[in-house]
């Protein structure tokens, strides 16, 4: 069956009423990925946050691929022509720096939208499972929407069969800008299931799954990876996956052991040996925290662009230049904003979630991840929201106004413009 979303090329062709639900969740998904699997039962954080009346499915109609132009990669190139045609696709994507980082459960369509409105030139997908997406209607209805206003936009698959992966991103492939293949999860999920950082052990079947996309599809495949704790490791591993047609490597400068993002410091100096190393565009992941350190790493790596996964889940607001206080209080020039804080940030974000239905256990995590500090003031309206075994849109906003009410505001922090650090008279402020 087909997956179930109308085709870019007529988008304009909508009226109104379809534009409500253009690229939604179309259909009642009422599955996680595993009770999809196994016919579990559903748990009240995995139905979608919109009522079964309101969805609509619109079957994309053979045929109605908008053409790609530079985006085509079908038909396996070499050497410069390969080069070239990589180079030519980013740059006519505006050679994005500022980027979300695929997460799982994370990085969905409302949330890549709330990053974008604050400064995200480009975002992944969370990690989509190739199998299952091939497989379950319900999974790819419930795991992957998006809409005109997301783009540029990397599609992420794990994998571990190049046959199947290419069915799942034949599916995806008209709606995105790279067909991305997660080669740096380091979970035991990873391990159990024979893939992303995992697959470090057995680079034959990396070279076939990136080769076999390349050859087959009309969009650019893109890489992300973990680094060897040997260097050189590194740069085979790189080269390699250039040779074997990959448009972008996006390098997680941690090894597969290196879990803790708080404990062990990203390398970025093995970034920039990947970056002098191949001559395809390269983006730099880890330790990405606010806007000092992209354009520290930037610098130092010589990247394309950075991507921000754990900071921006805190901060959606991060590329904008905004800090937390934990990045902001120690460092010269930098002043509260008074005019957004996380809160603020948290009711944009469920808006977005009205407009695009999203399974409640994403956002149940995105409100833990943007209002902790704020229930750490307030533990008792932390209790109340981990008590609310089924979460609606009007309970989250009044939790926001009741923490507000209760005289919580934790805010956040930019850099004082040149004007601003100057008093009237022309003294140093």
């Amino acid at each position: 069956m087909r997956f179930q979303l109308i085709s870019v090329s007529s988008i304009f062709n909508l009226n109104s009423r379809h534009n409500t639900y253009l690229y939604r969740n179309f259909s009642m998904a009422t599955q996680t990925l595993n009770s999809a699997i196994n016919g579990e039962v559903v748990d009240g954080d995995d139905l979608l946050c919109s009522d079964a009346a309101t969805t609509s499915s619109i079957i994309e109609k053979e045929g109605e691929r908008q053409p790609l132009g530079l985006n085509c990669a079908k038909g396996y190139l070499k050497g410069e022509a390969r080069i070239e045609r990589a180079w030519a696709h980013w740059k006519k994507l505006g050679e994005p720096k500022l980027i979300v980082a695929p997460m799982v459960d994370n990085s969905e369509l409302p949330f890549r939208l709330l990053c974008r409105k604050h400064g995200a030139q480009a975002a992944y997908t969370p990690m989509l499972h190739s199998r299952i997406f091939s497989e379950n209607e319900k999974y790819r209805s419930l795991e992957f929407t998006t809409c005109k206003e997301d783009r540029p936009l990397f599609v992420q698959f794990c994998a571990n069969d190049p046959d199947t992966l290419l069915e799942a991103a034949r599916r995806v492939e008209p709606y995105c800008d790279y067909v991305d293949i997660n080669l740096g999860c380091p979970q035991r999920i990873a391990r159990r299931g024979n893939y992303g950082a995992f697959l470090m052990d057995n680079l034959p079947l990396v070279k076939s799954l990136v080769e076999k996309l390349a050859s087959n599809l009309d969009v650019p495949v893109s890489c992300k990876i973990r680094v060897f704790p040997n260097l050189q490791d590194t740069l085979g591993y790189a080269k390699m996956l250039e040779d074997a047609g990959c448009s972008l490597l996006a390098v997680h400068g941690r090894t597969r052991d290196e879990k803790d993002g708080k404990k062990f410091r990203a390398n970025w100096e093995a970034i920039k040996a990947v970056r002098d190393a191949v001559r395809i565009p390269v983006l730099a992941n880890g330790d990405i925290r606010h806007m000092d350190d992209v354009h520290n790493c930037l610098e130092k790596t010589g990247a394309d662009g950075v991507l921000s996964a754990e900071s921006l889940l805190e901060n959606p607001a991060l590329f904008a230049g905004y800090r937390t206080a934990e990045w902001a209080l120690s460092t010269a020039g930098i002043k509260e904003d008074g005019k957004l804080d996380q809160a603020e940030l948290l009711v944009d974000y469920l808006k977005l979630c009205e407009r695009h239905p999203v399974p409640w256990r994403m956002i149940r995590s995105h409100v833990h991840k943007m209002l902790g500090e704020w229930f750490r003031i307030q533990p008792s309206v932390r209790e109340d929201f981990n008590q609310q075994s089924q979460l609606t849109f009007e309970f989250l906003y009044d939790l926001v106004n009741r923490l507000r009410e209760l005289g919580v505001s934790v805010p956040l922090y930019v850099k004082e413009t040149q004007e601003e650090a100057v008093s009237p008279n022309g003294d140093a402020a």
